[in-house]
Order: C-alpha cells, then structure tokens, then sequence
C-alpha cells in the first residue's frame, strides 16, 4: 500500500518544483526591473514625468476604492473578447472557403485585401454615424480589425495541406465532407490558432485607440482622460492593466490551444 500511495505524495511537491524551478528567473528578472524603476524615479527622474511604481499602484487603489477600476477593467476586456470572438467567427469559416475553393478566392480575395489595409482607427467616426455610440460600433471596429488576421491565416492553414493527404483519404473511401472535416480542418487548425493569437493583440491596440477617441469607460478612456486631471499615475495604471490583461488573455489562449485544439487535432486525425 505505502508503494502504491507514494506516487501520490509526492507528485504535488514535484509539480511545485518545476514551476518554482521555470518561473523563478522570470520572477526575479520583473522584481528587479520594478526595483530599478522605482530607484530611479524617486532619484534621477522627476516623478511628474515617471512616477515611481509605488506612486502608481497607490494610484490603482485610489482608482479601485472610487469604484472606477474594475468598472473601466470589465468595459474594455467585453469590447475586446465581443469583438476578437465575433471577428474569428466570421473569418474561419471565410478562410476555410477561400483556401478550398480557387473561384471562391478569385471573388474574395480581392476585399480581403483591399479591407486588410485600411486601418480600424479611420472607420472611427463612419461606424459612429452608421451603428452609433453604444457598444455596438465599439465591438464591430475590433471585429473588423480581428478578421482579416484570422481570415488570412486560416486560408494560409488551408492552402498548405499536402494534397496527397487527401488523395490518401480519398484512397480510403472517404467523401469529400469526411476529407474537408478530417483532413483540411485539423491541418489547418495550428494556423487558425496563431491567426487569432495575432488577432487578440490587434484587438487591444484598437480598443485604447478607439476608447480614446469615442468613449466615456475603458482603459483607454481612463488613459486620456487623466491628462485633464495631470494624473499621470493614473495613465500609468492604464497602460501597465493593458500589459497584463494581454498577458494574461493570451497565457488563457495558449493554455486553450494546448489542451483543448491540440486534443481535437490529434483526435480528428487518428479517427
């Protein structure tokens, strides 16, 4: 019996080494830059100009104890996951259909590549007038910016499926539907991945652009809005929430795709 517990004792120990073990450097080296910082804030730089890190996260607090920092928080991170989650989508399925069909190319294509350069920001004031200035022009700009990422890496994923795999299926009687869901779909899916990886960073550069211009809530807001108040602490409490909530949405997204898209690739290619 005390063979057969041991493994159980002691893998939680072992779990929390390696992660001491791997994190540690990483741990150590932002202590150290935030120690750096706040030294040099408080000696050599006038701390109008850089606050020291102290400063501000004093600032957060008195942004949290106003009810005003989840509240920007919640705000921003709804625009930018509405937006990436809508704009992926609509552009998987667009990209499955461009990278498998050529005349469904030919047609699309042309938009896709027309639209891809005309940057979120300057369709402002025109989504503004057209679907007005609640949410829904908020959500639909970072839609907009989101899609062409995903859709030119999902039609990439597909382009560069190796045709003798699904000459292969074909060999073994599947349909055309079993090929596309079986072959084209799990190959594609590493891309589709990176695709919208790449499309949650853009969201985040839209959402601050647009919250600055026509908003009145959000991280953005909050960022050119404390210049009225000269709090520059408070634009750094701004700018250093963006930094994390990216952080953390995409370790979220990678945790996703390890466990969850890698475990539907390996099962859809041993079926």
């Amino acid at each position: 019996m005390a063979v057969i517990d041991q493994p159980n004792q002691t893998k939680p120990h072992a779990l929390i080494g390696l992660l001491s073990r791997s994190n540690f450097i990483s741990i150590v080296s932002i202590a150290l830059g935030l120690l750096v910082w706040e030294v040099c804030a408080r000696l050599f730089i006038d701390p109008f100009f850089l606050p020291p890190v102290s400063v501000i996260f004093l600032g957060a607090v008195e942004l949290f104890q106003q009810d005003l920092l989840l509240t920007h928080i919640g705000v921003s991170l709804m625009r930018i996951l509405g937006g990436w989650l809508l704009g992926s989508l609509v552009a998987i399925p667009l990209g499955l259909l461009v990278g498998s069909f050529l005349t469904a190319k030919r047609v699309i294509d042309p938009y896709i590549h027309f639209l891809r350069f005309i940057p979120a920001i300057a369709l402002v004031t025109l989504f503004i007038v057209w679907f007005g200035v609640g949410e829904l022009s908020k959500i639909l700009l970072v839609m907009y910016a989101t899609a062409f990422i995903v859709m030119v890496n999902t039609a990439t994923g597909v382009g560069t499926v190796h045709q003798n795999k699904r000459l292969a299926a074909r060999t073994f009687g599947a349909s055309t539907w079993q090929i596309f869901w079986r072959v084209t779909v799990p190959s594609a899916m590493p891309s589709i991945y990176v695709g919208m990886r790449l499309a949650l960073a853009s969201s985040f550069l839209v959402i601050v652009a647009v919250e600055m211009l026509a908003a009145e809530s959000g991280l953005g807001y909050l960022i050119w809005t404390s210049k009225l108040y000269f709090k520059i602490d408070w634009m750094f409490v701004g700018i250093f929430l963006l930094g994390f909530l990216g952080l953390l949405t995409d370790y979220a997204w990678k945790m996703f795709g390890k466990h969850v898209i890698g475990r539907f690739v390996r099962t859809a290619a041993n079926y």
